[in-house]
């Protein structure tokens, strides 16, 4: 069984902004695969269902973002998911405009979602698909930044984006992390 938790914040005032893509992404994989209505558990809006044969959760944490591992931990716990087939997707500043990377495992990065899931699940080796929204601007706070809404310029490349992370997540599942990684992390470095 996998979970796939994607990182955001509840609020109707957070969505379609840099902090929600992972939000975006996880109800991409919903669609895509047909899963059924969610519903809230586990500080989540989740939904079951499969992916290439395998069973799969999928959340949404409620928590707000700096709380994200606690849904993601209660999840695991009542799964009795193991972290390697915890499959997280979120924002990360750090990376290039519209790009994603996949990544086996890896600390938080500055993350405070990820720093989140780290600390209550107790292990940083967990696949992760993360996607590029771009560099703070200068003089900007990194709060304001990732909770800020996409131009009209922005919006249809990360919508191309946010799609492909949807895809390089169920890639894991379907082809595993080394052919995902092999797909997904050479995509967009001609274009760097």
């Amino acid at each position: 069984m996998y979970l796939i938790a994607g990182l955001g914040n509840p609020e109707r005032r957070y969505a379609a902004t840099r902090h929600n893509v992972g939000f975006e992404a996880a109800f991409r994989v919903h669609e895509k695969e047909h899963f059924p209505m969610e519903h809230g558990k586990f500080q989540a809006m989740v939904s079951l269902g499969k992916i290439g044969g395998e069973s799969v959760v999928l959340i949404r944490p409620m928590t707000y973002m700096n709380l994200s591992g606690r849904a993601v931990r209660e999840t695991m716990n009542y799964f009795e998911i193991p972290p390697e087939n915890v499959i997280v997707i979120y924002d990360d500043v750090s990376l290039p405009f519209g790009t994603i990377r996949v990544r086996r495992s890896g600390s938080a990065g500055g993350h405070n979602g990820m720093k989140s899931i780290i600390t209550e699940i107790g292990s940083q080796d967990f696949p992760r698909v993360r996607i590029g929204v771009g560099e703070k601007p200068e003089g900007w706070d990194l709060a304001d930044y990732v909770l800020s809404h996409f131009s009209k310029e922005e919006i249809e490349q990360i919508s191309r984006t946010i799609d492909e992370a949807a895809d390089a997540a169920i890639s894991i599942i379907t082809n595993g992390i080394e052919k995902t990684m092999n797909i997904y992390n050479t995509k967009g470095k001609a274009d760097e």
